[in-house]
Order: C-alpha cells, then structure tokens, then sequence
C-alpha cells in the first residue's frame, strides 16, 4: 500500500487542501520523490507528461520555501512553455496556503507579473526568456533564490533553451537545492545534472514515453473530404477531445468547421496570442468547449484532467509525436480513445510508425460505437453530456 501524503512528511496544511479536492493517495512520481525533495536533497526525477510530477516538487518547495523580500523570489521553477507555466502556478496555488505564488512568461504584458515581484513572490514560476527580461530591467534578482526546479528539462533542450536555463542558474544562491524532472535524463538534460545538481537522488518512474497501452487506438480509414464529419461524430461519442492538426490554418479552419456542426471548439497554436491561448485552454479544461483543436505546441506540458479522446485529424509526423499527441489522454490510470483519421495513402506511412510504436491495430471502417465503449473519464463525459442539452450553442 503506497504511503500517504502525511507519512511522506508533507505539512497538516498541505494535507488538508489537497484532501478538500479528493486527492489523498501519491503517484508513483510523488511517492518516490516528495520524502527526499522535503529532505533537502537534490533530484532527478524520470518521469512522462501526466504523471503527477507538479506535486512531486510543488509539496516541498510549498512546505519549505522562505518569505521573499520584493523583486527577490526564493524558489523558482523553470518551465519550458506558457501554459505549462500558467498551470503550475494554477496548481501551487490550490495548496499554497499563505506562500505567495507569481508567474513570469511573454506573450503578455508586463505590468501584472512586475507588480507581483515588486510586492514579493515566495515561488515564481518561469519561462527562460521573460525571466531574463525581467531582469535585465532590474524587476527580478535571482540572488536569494535556494530553491530551483527544472520541469520538462528535455523540452527545454528540444527548444534551445538550456543556454538562458544555464544562466539563470548560475544567477541563484551557490548553495541551493535543484530539482529536476524530465521524460529523458540523457544529453543536454544530463550536462545540467552533472553541471548544477549535488548527488542527486535519481527517481524514474513509468515508460521515457506515454504509455501507448493505457489508450484503446483506433485507425479509420476516411477519405479528406469526409474527416470533418467523422471528427464531429467522433468528439460527440467521446466528449472532451484534443484534436490535433499540422498546421495553425488547419486549426482555425477545422475548429470553425467543427462549431458548424455543434461542436463547440477551441483553436490553439503560436499564432494566437497568450490571452487567446489561455482563455481557450480555460473553456477546454472547464468543459465549456468539447474539442481544443491544436498543434503539436500542445502534445507537451499540457495537462486538463479528464480527456476522454484525441483524434489525429492530420496523421503525426513520426512516431514520438504520435505518442506524446497521444499522451493527452489515458492519463493518471484513466482510460481513453485515440482515433487517426487514415487516407488511403497513407497507409504505408502509418504501417512504419505503428511498428516503431508496437501497435498492431489494422485500419479499419468508421465505427463511432468502439469510442461509445471505449473506458474514459466518465464523470467529464457525463458533464459535458449536460452541457450538451438542445439550445446550450
């Protein structure tokens, strides 16, 4: 029987509010890493998207973090995206009791993150690049900082950024404790553990990838001018569903189709700007809109609980994008579907990744009733079923 979140050492208070939203039992992540993260040792910690690793660094940093001066923040945690940054913030926040909890991304202005800095942040959470503005605008000092944790460290290097992350870390306390969490430990990311980490207990949890088994995947054969429908009827059977396309035009243009046929939908890639991105991944994760159709800017560091289904509108460019498009469902020990969209064409191109991945599944017609039986996140289903009521477009 896996240790409570009290045997792991963690703080009455912390205990309390992650009770209150019925979280009471660690994964797997968070029961291997919390006891020593609250120890004071440094880790490393392997672990997939999902796998809970928020709370495997946000308890100890919450318990143990001091009270910060203003513009001089004592834990930071690096993040590799915006949303990533805005959902852990979002998650501190639910246990952080009187921590002052701050975020720090581009895309946006100024003006709320520099007030927050100026009024004291205990935890700043923080994208590379507007971390460094903010600095050299004298708005941040790194100074007193004893505290750090590196998420999504592989994504981190996947888009260039361990040069700023490297910097920053050599602007925090000399002696400071550094946690780190990646879905790979090699290259780059095994540069910054052997450069910035001292004897680092090294945890690693779950499969480098998503687990491709925790999904039922189903390949459809659908000729292009038919997907739009198939993919309507598919998010319908399903509910909350992740649709993925190649392009930011085929974004805009499928979810517009999609709300065209009562589908509500959201579209998100780089080219909206941060406010759009945040509000449409707000109504997606609150279940106001049924489908968020994205790039693959969103098959990493996103995480919304409870997503039933993802549908590869336009089949992945290789096998590890398939996997982390797919990784959006099935999460946390839920079930969930995941649907390609096949053109007869491209069977010869899904045969060779669908070997790289150890899938078997043959294409197969259209069948909506294997999505309708497929295990998912029912409790979502059922409000999105609510929602769904005749005149609620």
């Amino acid at each position: 029987m896996p240790p409570t979140f009290a045997q792991l050492g963690a703080p009455d208070f912390i205990v309390s509010a992650l009770a209150q939203r019925g979280i009471s039992e660690p994964f797997a992540i968070q029961a291997a890493t919390v006891a020593d993260a609250l120890a004071g040792l440094d880790v490393c910690g392997r672990a997939p998207t999902g796998s809970g690793k928020t709370l495997a660094f946000g308890i100890p940093l919450v318990a143990s973090v001091g009270k910060a001066q203003p513009r001089k923040p004592r834990a930071l945690v690096l993040a590799p995206t915006r949303e990533l940054a805005d959902q852990i913030m979002t998650e501190l926040r639910t246990f952080a009791g009187k921590r002052r909890i701050g975020v720090a991304y581009g895309g946006v202005g100024y003006g709320a993150q520099i007030g927050s800095l100026r009024r004291g942040v205990d935890i700043l959470v923080a994208c590379p690049g507007r971390l460094e503005d903010l600095i050299s605008q004298g708005q941040a000092d790194l100074s007193a900082v004893d505290k750090v944790v590196i998420d999504e460290a592989d994504r981190m290097a996947d888009m260039g950024f361990i040069p700023a992350v490297r910097r920053l870390l050599d602007q925090t306390a000399a002696r400071r404790q550094t946690m780190l969490f990646s879905a790979t430990l090699d290259g780059d990311v095994a540069t910054l553990t052997r450069d910035y980490q001292r004897d680092p207990v090294r945890h690693e949890v779950d499969d480098e990838t998503p687990d491709v088994r925790a999904a039922e995947h189903v390949f459809w054969s659908v000729a292009k001018t038919d997907r739009t429908d198939i993919c309507a009827e598919a998010i319908d059977a399903a509910g909350l569903t992740v649709v993925f396309c190649r392009t930011r035009h085929g974004c805009d243009r499928v979810a517009k189709q999609l709300d065209r046929r009562g589908i509500r939908a959201a579209a998100l890639h780089g080219g909206r700007s941060q406010p759009q991105r945040t509000k449409a991944l707000a109504a997606f994760a609150a279940g106001r809109v049924q489908a968020l159709v994205a790039t693959d800017v969103a098959a990493r560091g996103i995480h919304v609980e409870g997503v039933s289904a993802v549908v590869h509108y336009d089949l992945a460019a290789d096998h590890k994008t398939y996997l982390h498009r797919s990784g959006r469902t099935a999460r946390a020990g839920e079930g969930g579907v995941v649907v390609s969209l096949i053109q007869p064409e491209q069977a010869r191109e899904l045969k060779s990744m669908q070997c790289k991945m150890g899938l078997v599944q043959p294409i197969t017609d259209v069948d909506v009733d294997v999505i309708r039986e497929a295990p998912r996140s029912r409790t979502r289903y059922r409000t999105l079923k609510r929602l769904d009521r005749p005149g609620a477009h």
